[in-house]
C-alpha cells in the first residue's frame, strides 16, 4: 500500500522521476509527478501540471467517453488521497456545520446518476491566435468528454445542514495546490445557490461523484469526491473536493474572482467587472476527417460533436456542415442519444469537388441560439464557439 512504502522505496521512484501526494487526514505528506497514466492516449499539452486531451477522432468512438480518452485539466500537482482519512467539511451559512467521511456521505444521501459533459473553457484556444497569441494551456478541440458519473446530490446536502437566510453561492475548494506570483493557494470556485438546488428528473443541479463511467474516480479525475456541475465549464466541476461553503457572496477564490472570466484588457478594474463564466457555450467541431487529410471522390462522410449552451432544457436542434465555405449548407444526422448536458455526435455525406478546399460547421439550439461565425477575441483564450473550420487536400 502507498501508506506504507519505505523511504528506499521512496527515493527509487523519486530518481526515476515518479513521486505521489498521499494525504490521510486532509494532510499531504509528499508531491506526485505529472504523468499520463499508460493506458490513456492523450496528446499532452503540459507535463508540469498535466493537462492532455485526445485526438479528435477519439471523440467519435464512443457517445460515453471512456475514462482512458478523457481530457486531463490540472492547475497544480494532483494529490493522492487516502480515502480512509478522507472528511469533507461544510460550513458557512447553514445550520448545522457537517463533517463527512466518504462511506457517511454514500450512506446519508443514496447515489444518484447522471451522465454530462465536461468541457474545459479553454477548449480551443489556438483558434484564438489567428487574432493574437494567447496564453494559457494550447487546446486543440478535444477538451471535452462525456461521462456517466455516480454520487450524491448537493441539494441533499445542503437541505441536510440546513441553509440560512441570506445564502446565495456556494463555494468548493479541492486539496490540490497552486502557487502563482509567490503565493500558494487551493484550486477553487462557486456556483450559485440556485444552481446548486436546481435538480431536474435529468439531472442534479451538482452532484458529489464518487464514480466515473462505472468505477472510482481516477486520481486524474479527482478520486475520491469531485463536484459534477452539469452545464458549467469544468473549472466549477472542482476535483479533490474537501470543503463546501455556503455563503452570501461568491467565493474569493482566484480561480472564480480573477481566473476564467472573460477579459480585453488585463487591468484589476477590467477583472473585478467580468462576470465569472459559469454555463459552456453552444458549440460543435468536426472530428473526421482531420485537419489537412487528403480525400478523394465524389462525396465524403464528415462526422463530429456538438453541446448545447449549458441552459437549462436547452438541446441542439440542428447542425449543418458547408464544403463550399459557407454557401451552402447540409443538414446533418444525429447518430447518437440526445439528452441535456450531453453532446450529441452527428454525420453527414457531403459533395467533393476539386474546389472544395476546407469544410464548416455549425450548430442551433431548440431556443435557436446560432453559432457564431466568429468568437470575438479575449486576453485568456476563454469560451471560443465560432464554427469550426477543417482544412483538406482534395486529390
Amino acid at each position: 500500500m502507498l501508506s506504507q512504502l519505505s523511504r528506499r522505496d521512496c527515493l527509487k521512484w523519486g530518481s526515476t522521476g515518479i513521486g505521489l501526494y498521499l494525504i490521510g487526514s486532509n494532510s499531504p505528506q509528499w508531491l506526485a509527478a505529472q504523468q499520463v497514466p499508460p493506458d490513456h492516449q492523450l496528446i499532452v499539452r503540459t507535463e508540469t501540471p498535466l493537462n492532455a486531451e485526445p485526438s479528435l477522432d477519439k471523440l467519435l468512438e464512443h457517445w460515453i467517453t471512456p475514462t482512458a480518452a478523457f481530457f486531463i485539466r490540472n492547475h497544480g500537482t494532483a494529490p493522492k488521497i487516502d480515502a480512509k482519512g478522507y472528511k469533507l467539511t461544510i460550513d458557512g451559512l447553514v445550520e448545522k456545520p457537517l463533517t463527512l467521511g466518504l462511506s457517511e456521505l454514500t450512506e446519508q444521501f443514496g447515489l444518484h446518476s447522471v451522465t454530462a459533459t465536461l468541457t474545459c473553457s479553454g477548449n480551443r484556444r489556438t483558434e484564438f491566435n489567428r487574432v493574437k497569441k494567447v496564453p494559457g494551456v494550447q487546446w486543440d478541440a478535444g477538451a471535452i468528454g462525456n461521462a456517466e458519473w455516480r454520487g450524491s446530490r448537493l441539494s441533499d446536502v445542503l437541505k441536510k445542514a440546513g441553509i440560512k437566510p441570506g445564502a446565495k453561492h456556494v463555494w468548493f475548494e479541492g486539496l490540490d495546490e497552486i502557487t502563482e506570483k509567490g503565493e500558494t493557494f487551493p484550486f477553487g470556485g462557486s456556483i450559485p445557490l440556485e444552481k446548486a438546488l436546481a435538480d431536474t428528473p435529468a439531472a442534479p443541479g451538482c452532484l458529489l461523484a464518487t464514480m466515473m463511467n462505472g468505477k472510482p474516480l481516477t486520481t486524474e479525475h479527482g478520486y475520491p469526491l469531485r463536484t459534477i456541475v452539469p452545464g458549467f465549464i469544468g473549472a466549477r466541476s472542482v476535483k479533490w473536493l474537501s470543503k463546501i461553503t455556503v455563503s452570501d457572496q461568491p467565493s474569493p477564490n482566484h480561480y472564480l474572482a480573477h481566473a476564467y472570466k472573460v477579459i480585453t484588457e488585463d487591468t484589476p478594474a477590467a477583472v473585478d467587472a467580468a462576470p465569472p463564466i459559469y454555463e459552456y457555450p453552444l458549440n460543435s467541431i468536426i472530428c473526421s476527417p482531420a485537419p489537412n487529410a487528403m480525400v478523394s471522390g465524389e462525396r465524403l462522410t464528415v462526422r463530429g460533436v456538438a453541446l448545447s449552451s449549458g441552459r437549462t432544457g436547452t438541446r441542439i436542434k440542428t447542425v449543418e456542415v458547408s464544403a463550399d465555405g459557407g454557401s451552402t449548407w447540409q443538414s446533418t444526422r444525429i447518430t447518437s442519444p440526445i439528452r441535456d448536458f450531453c453532446w450529441l455526435h452527428w454525420s453527414v455525406e457531403v459533395p467533393l469537388t476539386p474546389q472544395t478546399q476546407s469544410l464548416l460547421v455549425r450548430a442551433v439550439t431548440t431556443d435557436d441560439e446560432s453559432q457564431p461565425q466568429e468568437t470575438p477575441w479575449n486576453m485568456k483564450g476563454y469560451q471560443y464557439n465560432g464554427w469550426h473550420k477543417v482544412d483538406l487536400k482534395v486529390s
